[in-house]
């Protein structure tokens, strides 16, 4: 691709911030200490997750960067970079997640496959761009489209990233036509992040963020879309990112059984305390995040302090000291919410957090229940162990 280069090696990655807790060097793959995920609504960019499968690409003359449109439609096209900015801009507060977030305590009850995600494989961010309803229908597809009269249905995105698991070719993966055409869906070719430009660890100069979906489907360092009959055949469309129940092993699986992971249910993290912890008898803030998939809002938080046995309602809030409403029209329906309540720590105790969705969607109470082989999608209660004691806190 003109302008954009794929490094071979990791000779050139870009510097990052030394609060990150690193899973893996090479791909880097990262994630923030949790408590620093609720020191704000947005996540500052140098606190966002990394997620890579290889190195980072680089820009070498953005003035001939260009996106190739191609595939089942009448008007293929090469969009360069001052097309889609000719196109209408919106500002999109969108939390992305990886589907592996929370892997490590899944990993506690059967070993798993996958870096090692603690809880922070998340953030919270303002992603500005053109929306891909908008870029779509400059090449002929209309809004609102589910098939192009070609036989369309799908909109696949490729990267110019280059991975291991694609035995050296580009990241790749697809959402729905109709979820591509329609602009209720927000879906972005987005160049700009927290007001900046995207930086080279989350896409620059391109890429397509995906709201309320796995972050395996927010394809970074966008090169090409195609508009393809059938879903994306990729490896990670096809052999990852798919949800298995317990009873299925390596040696057993049959990944055409199960389709790929789209919108992530109902999650709630504790974020103020860390697994284990030793504090003093009294009153605590509890404060974490909460979020759920496909637009869906979160209804409810609750905080037990007795393993799960009794509960107390969180309060829960986008904008600082506003009572957030779930599906309320001036919230940000696809962003996380954060909630907070103060709780009396009498004595050494198991504190528990769930939440529920706007489609009365609740967290399963054991990760025993939902675990998996590649370790996706735990969204059990969050736990962490209070002993009473000396501290320093």
């Amino acid at each position: 691709m003109p302008g954009l280069i794929a490094p071979s090696n990791y000779s050139q990655e870009p510097p990052r911030h030394p609060i990150l807790q690193i899973n893996s060097r090479e791909p880097f793959n990262a994630e923030p200490p949790r408590s620093a995920l609720i020191s704000s609504y947005v996540t500052p960019v140098d606190f966002f997750y990394k997620r890579n499968h290889g190195p980072i690409p680089k820009v070498d003359d953005i003035e001939n960067y260009c996106i190739l449109i191609r595939g089942l439609f009448e008007n293929p096209k090469d969009l360069f970079m001052r097309d889609i900015r000719m196109l209408p801009k919106y500002n999109i507060t969108a939390t992305l997640q990886c589907a592996g977030n929370r892997r490590t305590a899944m990993s506690k009850a059967r070993m798993v496959k996958g870096v090692g995600w603690d809880v922070a494989a998340i953030g919270n961010a303002v992603w500005g761009g053109a929306k891909l309803a908008d870029v779509l229908e400059l090449v002929g597809i209309p809004k609102l489209t589910s098939v192009t009269n070609s036989g369309g249905k799908h909109v696949e995105f490729v990267s110019i990233d280059r991975c291991k698991e694609e035995n050296g070719g580009p990241y790749k993966a697809s959402i729905p036509l109709s979820q591509a055409t329609n602009p209720e869906a927000d879906v972005l070719l987005a160049y700009e992040m927290n007001g900046e430009p995207l930086n080279r660890d989350h896409g620059y100069p391109l890429r397509v963020v995906v709201p309320g979906v796995i972050g395996a489907r927010s394809v970074k360092w966008l090169d090409a879309i195609n508009i393809i009959a059938e879903e994306c055949q990729g490896f990670f469309m096809q052999k990852d990112y798919k949800m298995f129940p317990p009873s299925v092993n390596w040696d057993n699986i049959n990944w055409n059984t199960r389709r790929p992971l789209m919108d992530f249910p109902v999650q709630c993290v504790i974020c103020s305390l860390e697994d284990v912890n030793v504090l003093k008898p009294g009153k605590v803030k509890i404060s974490g995040y909460a979020a759920s998939g496909g637009g869906r809002g979160i209804e409810r938080v609750d905080v037990s302090v007795d393993g799960g046995k009794n509960w107390v309602e969180a309060f829960r809030y986008q904008k600082t000291g506003i009572p957030y409403i779930a599906d309320h029209p001036s919230n940000d329906k696809w962003a996380w919410v954060l909630f907070e309540v103060m709780v009396d720590i009498p004595h050494s105790i198991q504190i528990v957090a769930k939440a529920v969705d706007s489609a009365a969607n609740v967290q399963p109470e054991n990760v025993e229940t939902i675990w998996n082989l590649r370790g996706v999608l735990n969204t059990s209660w969050h736990r962490v162990d209070v002993r009473v004691g000396h501290s320093n806190m």
